[in-house]
């Protein structure tokens, strides 16, 4: 294991109570048990991110004249669409999220993290399988979007039943947080703070399921039921964001002058906001506008509070770096590209006004900004999980390679959204008038692509790390 990575994580060398500097955020070395988990969760987020990659060529391929008559469904474009985007957001961000809880909780009921897991992976099959068989139609629903056919949704409830099982392991299993805050807490903090944030959503969805009424249309039944669940689950994702910031600045050798007793402040404040989902069924049907508008109101008014006060420290923490090692610099690429397509996902919320592709250019840049921050704190604990660090041109350049496609993709989409361009609709429905409406599409398109190129080298680094000679580490 390499100097660094094995001063962050070793308990012995830094991080022990009676000599530990309660500044660094990091998580000590985990058990052998603890390892074997998360290298398994690892492992199913890197199966959903090579299937949402082949199903991305499967969109160019149902858009290309011809060859789209291979294809037994109609309209396959919108159902590979619909799998690609549970993939590479929902089961990716899941999955990792498991990685991350593995490391965090306590070795009791381990074997319901590894049912949970075989709950979770064959769920994920089941919906990757769906859409070939008899797949239905297809419901562009925000945050999950479904096919409406018996395979694809028991992939989805087997999906849910395992990630449910694992949010009540990791909760029961949870670290005790008394004593001196120190960086370790923080960060523990903030991990078991996003088990109860998925913990509030999947009530929520299950609370929407029973209230919904099924006789409305397909579209209109999935917004409802996963608006509520939805925005309780950008909370998630949000802060394992800020743990994985604080933690990759301190791997990149940056100074966090963020006192960790305001770190564990800011990361409650990020963690109080989500309360107001259950809060919006109790005090309003879910299928009134006062219950949208309030989970509305709650993503905007308190999902950002703790952001940039993190983000600040992060940045003067990695301003005085000059010299970084191979090591670092993946990590120092995620980091950075992950805040700036963040940041941009953020202004460009502000400029949202319609219904057109600037919603979608939001959404993608602050999925992508967890995203990256996901991919640098894998980076980051390969050493520790037994395999090797990665090095290399290809380790260093992937995350901007990856960053800088999503930044095309979203400036095309904020470009053709100020002329009126819908969002949810391809090909002639897109009703492209001008050269300039052209161009910004084809900037997305272009952009795209890259991004789909960066995501697979991500996977490509990470397997060659995984086949080099593996690091022998300490149970």
């Amino acid at each position: 294991m390499n100097t660094l990575s094995h001063t962050l994580l070793h308990p012995a060398h830094g991080l022990g109570r009676a000599t530990a500097d309660a500044s660094i955020y990091a998580l000590p070395q985990p058990t052998t048990a603890q390892r074997a988990l998360a290298r398994a969760w690892l492992a199913l987020g890197l199966a959903a991110l090579a299937g949402s990659g082949l199903y991305s060529v499967l969109l160019v391929l149902a858009r290309t004249p011809g060859v789209n008559q291979w294809f037994a469904v109609a309209d396959f474009f919108r159902v590979a669409l619909v799998v690609h985007v549970d993939l590479s957001v929902g089961v990716w961000f899941a999955a990792l999220a498991g990685m991350l809880w593995s490391l965090n909780t306590t070795e009791r009921l381990q074997g319901w993290s590894w049912a949970a897991l075989g709950l979770c992976g064959g769920g994920t099959v089941l919906m990757a399988l769906g859409a070939f068989v008899r797949p239905g139609e297809a419901i562009m629903a925000n945050y999950i979007p479904v096919l409406h056919g018996p395979l694809f949704l028991a992939g989805l409830a087997v999906f849910g039943l395992g990630l449910g099982l694992q949010v009540l392991r990791s909760l029961l299993a949870a670290p005790r947080l008394g004593g001196v805050i120190d960086g370790e807490r923080a960060l523990r903090f903030g991990l078991s703070a996003s088990v109860v944030c998925v913990a509030v959503a999947l009530l929520a969805f299950a609370w929407a399921l029973f209230d919904v009424p099924t006789k409305l249309d397909l579209r209109t039944y999935y917004e409802i039921v996963f608006w509520g669940g939805g925005h309780a689950l950008q909370f998630a994702w949000t802060l394992l964001m800020l743990v994985v910031w604080l933690w990759l600045a301190q791997a990149c050798g940056g100074r966090l002058f963020l006192s960790p007793r305001v770190a564990l402040w800011l990361l409650m404040l990020a963690l109080v906001s989500v309360f107001v989902t259950p809060y919006a069924y109790v005090a309003y049907d879910a299928v009134s506008v006062e219950n949208r508008q309030l989970h509305t109101w709650a993503m905007r008014v308190g999902g950002g509070l703790a952001i940039f006060p993190i983000a600040l420290a992060v940045v003067l923490a990695l301003a005085p770096l000059r010299r970084l090692c191979d090591e670092q610099k993946p990590l120092w690429g995620a980091l950075v590209s992950s805040m700036l397509l963040f940041a941009c996902g953020g202004v460009i919320g502000m400029l949202i006004s319609g219904s057109n592709v600037k919603i979608p250019a939001h959404y993608h840049g602050c999925i992508v900004g967890v995203t990256l921050a996901l991919m640098g704190i894998v980076y980051h604990l390969l050493p520790t999980l037994g395999w090797t660090a990665p090095r290399g041109r290809m380790a260093a350049w992937q995350p901007w390679v990856y960053g800088l496609g999503q930044l095309m993709h979203i400036i095309g989409l904020v470009w053709s959204g100020g002329y009126g361009v819908q969002r949810k609709v391809a090909g002639s429905e897109q009703v492209l008038r001008s050269t300039a409406e052209v161009a910004g599409m084809g900037l997305m398109g272009l952009g795209g692509l890259l991004a789909v190129i960066g995501g697979l080298l991500f996977v490509i680094v990470v397997l060659r790390a995984m086949r080099a000679q593996p690091v022998e580490v300490a149970a």
